[in-house]
């Protein structure tokens, strides 16, 4: 079996597949791209680009976008910075236990604000955030007024408007604020915006946007920021306390009851509560259960402590947003050119990854790099204060995978098509079933030499140089595939592996590359059905063409070498050994013994046949050790089949007088029989046992 139009290097092809050297990476995309064709390849681009956008914008995509927000929130949970306490930024709150000493749950008690301003101003706070919102009339309003425009502290007034808070405030309290405000503001009292904006799933993890029409956020109202970072929508850095084991718990801000601040206060008391409060940012808001509590990224995860989703009061979160922009630490998101480029290196990385062509453990290496990647890069950024909120983590690994699977698909459909010619290739020397479980399993096509025992089948068909010297070379041609075509189906019906065609001959043998019990029947089948078929063949000659002669067949079975052989650049899959010379010089004798099909007696006897003849034992050309040969001959009944055994038994045995009356006998019946005449012929001319020279 020749392994034409693909040089393949011969240790190649003997290596295992562990062994075998990996095919470059560039080569086997070039290959790929080569054979796809224009509507796969146009396919896979299409894939390959629907990948690319899944990996840069899946955090714009429905369903994705909540995987994406819950890698964040890990991402901002486990990286987050552990600080000891804020010492920069107290919050004063009015609590569960404020409201029910007070007796006032809504709108909050205004006196108890009044008086905790009126201590707090002199205790030399940096400056005042207040996040409640008077939007609608109290009876105390007059005193927290009065205290309001005589604050000497920076103090900054929770605003909001309809327009942007359409669900916590409507317009009559909207205008009730903005008369309130306007009625208390002076140079230290001001308004300023407590705008949050949140995710679609309700979680808070920006900073939100400056509508111009608002007054300065709170964090940016409290403390300076620089122009760059002035309208900042970037991610909120939340910290997480340094300390947070059971007893020894201890907040990243102060939070102290306020009305701890509304007790009247003599000068020393004051300097008492003063050292929490001087050269420090006050937030004054409430912290009250299920009113102005916020998701933020560690509600996703239970507390450490307690074991349940805590939110956050709004009043917390401004103290974050307040010491983030304290540490100026502002988080640098990625460019959009660079999430382009990533998307596209990761999607390349997946498709590339399908078509890695190396060890089992080195795959395993490049896959699991890779997947750490996708776990661990992200967490990097983060903890190196790269903005991740845009960052598509979970698009990168769908992407990747898609990806994957796009170039793998490919990749397979080319393999499909390529198997599918090779089984056809394999087909056209090999039965079906054994060039299909040669594509399942190639380990059992031997690579290498290795001693079988086969039955080796040669033909020849006898007048064919001299036809092709008689006739055009296009009609040599017809003929001559026409009559390969029939003889090879044969081989191939009866499970042969066709070796080689060597001109109007074939070469065919049993038992590899994979053996089957009934080699030896299936072999001596086909070397009549090839001989039935020559003659069928000749007779259907179309006028005008030249007559053929019978098409000559030879069987033996025996030891020989069969694997892969050749030189560098080209091999053929063959036979090597003496039963194939035997097999040769058995189709070559049938001229000399007049017969068309010559089977050996190690053949014969594996042949499971009831018709054979014995042709007695010859001496084939180039060869010293004689041969016992056989004949099919189904045209003779088995009686007389029986007698000309027993007249070649005879002759063995120097049974003169057995084998004189056997010989006249059967002279007499098969006078018109050139075979058996030459056989008592042959019989005649040598002593007993000897075998006939073949010249």
């Amino acid at each position: 079996m020749t392994v034409s139009d693909t040089k393949i290097p011969a240790a190649d092809a003997a290596a295992p597949d562990d062994q075998r050297p990996a095919v470059p990476l560039g080569k086997r995309v070039r290959r790929l791209v080569m054979q796809l064709g224009p509507s796969r390849l146009a396919a896979t681009i299409l894939f390959l680009i629907v990948a690319i956008l899944i990996a840069r914008f899946s955090w714009q995509m429905p369903l994705v976008d909540a995987a994406e927000r819950a890698l964040y929130d890990a991402r901002a949970t486990l990286m987050a910075p552990h600080v000891e306490q804020d010492k920069r930024i107290v919050l004063v709150t009015y609590n569960d236990e404020t409201l029910f000493n007070t007796g006032i749950r809504s709108p909050l008690d205004r006196t108890i604000l009044a008086n905790a301003l009126g201590n707090i101003d002199q205790m030399g706070a940096k400056a005042i955030g207040i996040d409640i919102v008077f939007d609608s009339p109290r009876p105390d309003d007059a005193v927290l007024k009065a205290q309001l425009r005589a604050m000497k502290t920076p103090t900054w007034l929770a605003y909001a408007e309809q327009a942007s808070n359409p669900d916590t405030i409507f317009y009559e309290q909207q205008k009730y604020l903005e008369a309130y405000q306007a009625d208390v503001v002076t140079d230290k009292t001001k308004p300023t915006s407590v705008l949050f904006r949140t995710d679609d799933d309700s979680v808070i993890r920006k900073w939100p946007d400056r509508p111009k029409n608002l007054p300065p956020l709170m964090a940016n109202a409290l403390a300076p920021v620089d122009p760059a970072h002035a309208n900042y929508q970037g991610n909120i850095r939340f910290l997480a306390p340094a300390r947070a084991a059971k007893g020894q718990e201890e907040k990243v801000f102060s939070n102290i009851p306020i009305d701890s601040f509304a007790i009247p206060m003599d000068e020393e008391t004051r300097a008492a509560f003063a050292e929490g409060v001087k050269g420090r940012y006050v937030l004054i808001g409430g912290d009250v259960i299920d009113n102005d509590q916020f998701n933020t990224p560690f509600s996703r995860f239970q507390d450490a402590i307690t074991g349940q989703h805590k939110t956050m009061i709004g009043l917390e979160v401004h103290a974050h947003m307040l010491a983030q922009q304290l540490d100026n630490a502002w988080s640098r998101p990625l460019s959009s050119p660079v999430l382009w480029i990533l998307a596209i290196l990761i999607i390349l990385a997946g498709g590339l990854t399908s078509l890695i062509d190396m060890r089992a453990r080195w795959v395993a290496v490049a896959f699991l790099g890779q997947m750490a990647f996708f776990i661990a890069f992200p967490f990097w950024l983060q903890g190196k204060g790269v903005d991740t909120t845009t960052l598509p983590t979970f698009g990168w690994a769908i992407g990747w995978l898609f990806g994957y699977a796009t170039v793998g698909t490919a990749a397979r459909t080319v393999g499909s098509s390529q198997r599918a010619f090779a089984q056809s290739a394999l087909g056209k020397y090999l039965p079906a079933d054994v060039a299909a479980q040669i594509m399942r399993d190639p380990d059992q096509l031997s690579l290498h030499g290795e001693r079988r025992n086969i039955f080796c089948v040669f033909t020849d068909l006898e007048g064919f140089t001299k036809l092709s010297h008689a006739t055009t070379p296009e009609t040599v041609a017809r003929l001559l595939n026409a009559y390969l075509d029939r003889l090879s189906d044969i081989v191939l019906q009866h499970g042969g592996t066709i070796d080689k065609f060597v001109g109007d001959a074939i070469v065919a043998f049993w038992g590899a590359p994979l053996s089957r019990p009934d080699d030896g029947p299936r072999a001596a089948a086909a070397a009549i059905a090839l001989y039935e078929a020559g003659e069928k063949f000749r007779t259907d000659l179309a006028e005008g063409v030249p007559p053929l002669g019978m098409t000559r067949v030879g069987l033996h079975v025996g030891d020989a070498i069969v694997g892969n052989f050749g030189g560098e650049g080209r091999i053929q899959y063959t036979a090597l050994g003496d039963s194939m010379n035997t097999a040769s010089r058995l189709e070559a004798a049938n001229k000399g013994i007049k017969t068309g099909v010559l089977i050996s007696a190690e053949a014969a006897s594996r042949a499971e046949r009831d018709d054979l003849v014995p042709m007695g034992r010859v001496t084939l050309r180039g060869r010293a050790q004689p041969v016992d040969v056989f004949t099919p001959r189904p045209d003779i009944d088995p009686e007389r089949r029986a007698r000309i055994a027993a007249l070649v038994d005879a002759h063995t045995t120097g049974d003169k007088n057995a084998y004189v009356m056997g010989a006249t006998a059967l002279a007499t019946e098969f006078s018109q029989d050139a075979a058996i005449m030459f056989l008592i012929e042959r019989l005649n001319t040598t002593k007993k046992g000897e075998s006939y020279v073949l010249s």
